[in-house]
């Protein structure tokens, strides 16, 4: 897993929204990368001993098989609640979702491969992935604690208008993230299989649930 903090769902400050949606989102969206483009670039990498990190990381290229193997797994077994489909069947304009993540993080494994199911359900959703490590200035704005913690969901109206933002983790997992971290003090590698066995459990259902509650601010 990534050493991601706490989940937040909020508007974005207006002068940052006035300043960034016609240049530094709109080119986010020049880089971004399709969901199987995004999936093919890590497995890519793989193949060639590598993540997507910029440097080279013998646990970071361990993580990228791993994850690579959920997110295969996942896009095979994902299930769109109803609340969800009905959320997006609902959706008056088109928005896009540009999610900052990259191959290694466990938290996006789980994250991303929903909200890819949940915009190939909607004919009025797209979505753009960039990668963290080569989008220092997007990914400052949207920090977590201080933190650049990843995914982060960024919702974009047409007119690259960030209208909100989500992540890096589903509300009940930050929670538990929160209440470990403030009993314990670290963030332990058995409570990473914790959290894992908690996403496995969930099927997604949390993730989906949040993101209908971002979809209602737009």
């Amino acid at each position: 897993m990534c050493n991601c903090l706490s989940f937040k769902t909020s508007k974005i400050n207006l002068k940052i929204t006035k300043k960034m949606s016609n240049n530094l989102i709109e080119n986010s969206f020049h880089k971004a990368y399709s969901y199987s483009s995004y999936r093919n670039i890590i497995k890519r990498l793989i193949s060639e001993g590598k993540s997507t990190a910029k440097e080279h990381n013998d646990a970071l290229l361990d993580y990228s098989i791993l994850n690579d193997k959920r997110m295969d797994r996942l896009d095979k077994t994902l299930k769109i609640t109803h609340e969800t489909l009905k959320s997006i069947q609902n959706l008056k304009n088109g928005l896009t979702f540009l999610v900052i993540s990259e191959g290694w993080c466990g938290d996006a494994a789980q994250v991303v491969p929903i909200i890819n199911k949940i915009t190939e359900t909607s004919g009025k959703i797209d979505l753009k992935i960039v990668f963290r490590d080569d989008n220092e200035e997007l990914m400052n704005q949207f920090l977590t604690n201080g933190n650049k913690s990843i995914p982060k969901i960024i919702l974009v109206d047409s007119d690259y208008n960030i209208i909100s933002s989500w992540g890096p983790r589903p509300s009940i997992a930050t929670k538990m993230v929160l209440a470990h971290k403030a009993k314990n003090g670290i963030f332990d590698a058995n409570f990473k299989k914790d959290l894992q066995m908690w996403y496995n459990k969930d099927k997604g259902n949390n993730t989906q649930a949040d993101i209908v509650k971002l979809l209602k601010v737009s």
